[in-house]
């Protein structure tokens, strides 16, 4: 196989390594600490200069462990530098906090996950940057006359958080460039099958928490770049709010890597049965997954995406109330009920009281947002179909 995209597997499977195996282990060592020693002091005034190109200066600017899931984070999006912090949350505010300042303008997506929304309604309104949100699906045509002087930044979400739109990334990026702005994407469900860089983004985000991680026990955030400078920008916010990520996480979430695209294969078409099998159900309204032909995002989709995760939403018939919906997702015994995605278990989540719209219409009708995990597929349908037969009739 000789296409890059064709040998992800293989790829995945020794990037990040060091080519001298320590004491012989395959595994990348966990390195921990604080204090790094210099060999003089005129070094250690040189070093500090230096501290974002690698050169160890002291613990919070990371070490070894930090470098080498970077190393593997920009190799799975295309990107040229990645940036660890502790949560996916922080790999959000970090990029923002970088490019914008006080009396900036961003534009971010109505479906924006809800942290970010928070962290543009709350914080960044304190210094003084303002933040206008616009329809998902907004063409960049239409998108065009919400750009002002001041507009330093597009933030980007495809598909969005709970109601999966698909935004037309390529179209997007080019317009922001061609205003002066920087293209942010969260890049979180496309994971390695949307390459942000190829389609013109200037930053990546994910929360590595989620299929990285893939076992649900640890919190972490990257934030990916394609220039030297942007990487000194990031680089430089995240030291300066003192982000930090465990080097314990880092050496999980290597690990979780290791098996990343073996999992991934086999959530994608086990989401795809369970998403098939939902949209047949007389109580399901439509199914809000992109990767499906019949959804409104699926030629974008199938334009520039390599792949699907397992996350995606479920629209139930307008009769249905909350708590109808409540006794559904209450009633299921192997989909636990909670935050987050991407790890082995199988998660069923309310979607209506989590999303917050501003100039969007609101859902037309009760949803669930359901990530399927590596249980028996048989097994998720069977306890999905006794939980539907709580629903009134």
């Amino acid at each position: 196989m000789t296409d890059e995209r064709s040998r992800f597997e293989t790829r995945l499977t020794h990037l990040g390594r060091p080519p001298v195996r320590s004491h012989g282990f395959v595994n990348t060592p966990v390195h921990r600490g604080s204090t790094v020693l210099q060999p003089s002091s005129q070094a250690r005034i040189d070093n500090s200069k230096r501290r974002f190109e690698r050169v160890m200066t002291y613990g919070t600017q990371g070490g070894p462990t930090h470098y080498a899931l970077e190393d593997v984070v920009a190799a799975i999006e295309g990107g040229t530098h990645c940036t660890i912090v502790g949560t996916g949350l922080a790999a959000v505010a970090v990029p923002l906090l970088a490019f914008l300042k006080a009396g900036d303008h961003c534009l971010m997506p109505d479906s924006v996950y809800g942290p970010a929304r928070g962290l543009a309604e709350g914080m960044m309104t304190g210094w003084g940057i303002e933040t206008t949100f616009y329809p998902p699906t907004t063409t960049a045509e239409a998108l065009a006359p919400l750009f002002q002087p001041n507009t330093r930044v597009l933030y980007l979400e495809s598909p969005g958080s709970h109601t999966f739109e698909m935004q037309d990334v390529p179209a997007l990026a080019a317009l922001a460039h061609a205003r002066g702005a920087v293209a942010m994407i969260d890049n979180t469900w496309g994971i390695h099958h949307f390459q942000p860089f190829a389609k013109g983004c200037d930053v990546s985000i994910q929360a590595l928490t989620k299929y990285v991680g893939g076992h649900s026990d640890i919190l972490l955030g990257s934030v990916t770049v394609n220039s030297e400078a942007h990487h000194l920008k990031v680089r430089g916010a995240a030291s300066a709010m003192g982000h930090y990520a465990s080097p314990d996480d880092c050496w999980l979430a290597l690990r979780g890597a290791r098996t990343m695209a073996v999992r991934l294969k086999h959530q994608e078409q086990a989401g795809l049965e369970v998403a098939r099998w939902l949209q047949a159900r007389p109580e399901v309204a439509r199914i809000l997954h992109p990767a499906m032909p019949e959804d409104p995002g699926h030629a974008i989709w199938k334009r520039d995406f390599t792949g699907a995760c397992s996350l995606f939403g479920v629209l139930f018939q307008p009769r249905y109330t909350e708590a109808d919906i409540f006794r559904f997702v209450d009633g299921l015994t192997l989909f636990g009920i909670g935050a987050s995605w991407g790890g082995f278990e199988s998660l069923a989540l309310p979607t209506n009281p989590s999303v917050q719209r501003s100039v969007s219409p609101p859902l037309p009708g009760q949803a669930v947002r359901l990530h399927v995990g590596l249980e028996q597929t048989a097994d998720l349908i069977a306890d999905l179909d006794q939980a539907l037969r709580l629903l009134p009739r």
